[in-house]
């Protein structure tokens, strides 16, 4: 098993801090705490961290303003989830704007804030993808957006082409209809049910029989190279 994560918690509570430090401690995080944004930039400058949760309400600095720094600094790549006052929209707008990475409204439940933690940091150290994905003498290139059978290139429609660069950003992970629908310009789970078959008959040597894009039952596809 790989080291714990470090986390910074940044809040001008000390309850609130002192809650977070140990419950994710007992998550099996390893956990710094700040009480303010200056202790923050100086703790970032010596450590490294791979989350920051960010209190918005903090007297002196406030969180949008720390987080609108790390953004801009050579820690633009942390990621971030900011604690907001609950109905405080603007906040959160101007969160994500900013670039943080989700939000939480206080109050909360600190096994809601361990499931995002968690949720960001599976999303932020997921390996890159490979460059070139192989199925049964076919070869997909999504930086290029090419489908090849030898120096032959196969042509994919737009709604093809999302779709077969979204299963092959994660190959080997179920993603679900609605997810892929998203990351699409599907629009509906349906509509990716549709561009599946048609996708199939593109790449799978027995589309009836499908051994590359896969169904998994009661979530939604996976991508399986060679």
């Amino acid at each position: 098993m790989g080291e714990a994560a470090h986390i910074l918690v940044v809040d001008d509570d000390d309850r609130i801090r002192d809650l977070l430090k140990r419950f994710l401690a007992r998550e099996g995080y390893r956990v710094t705490a700040a009480g303010d944004a200056e202790t923050a930039r100086r703790l970032m400058a010596t450590m490294a961290f791979d989350l920051a949760v960010l209190d918005v309400m903090m007297p002196g600095e406030d969180g949008l303003s720390l987080l609108a720094g790390i953004r801009t600094s050579a820690l633009k790549d942390t990621p971030v989830l900011l604690l907001t006052a609950r109905g405080e929209a603007s906040d959160r707008i101007e969160g994500l704007k900013r670039g943080a990475d989700d939000y939480l409204a206080k109050p909360f439940e600190p096994e809601e804030l361990s499931l995002r933690c968690a949720a960001i940091l599976r999303r932020s150290h997921r390996e890159a993808p490979p460059e070139e994905i192989e199925m049964s003498g076919l070869v997909f290139n999504a930086a290029r957006g090419e489908l090849r059978d030898g120096a032959d290139r196969i042509r994919l429609t737009d709604a093809e082409l999302q779709l077969l660069s979204a299963l092959a950003a994660r190959p080997g992970e179920a993603i679900s209809r609605e997810e892929l629908a998203e990351l699409t310009s599907a629009g509906m789970e349906r509509s990716v049910d549709v561009q599946v078959t048609r996708l199939r008959r593109k790449i799978e040597p027995n589309p009836r029989e499908p051994v590359h894009i896969q169904t998994v039952r009661g979530v939604g596809y996976r991508l399986l190279p060679s």
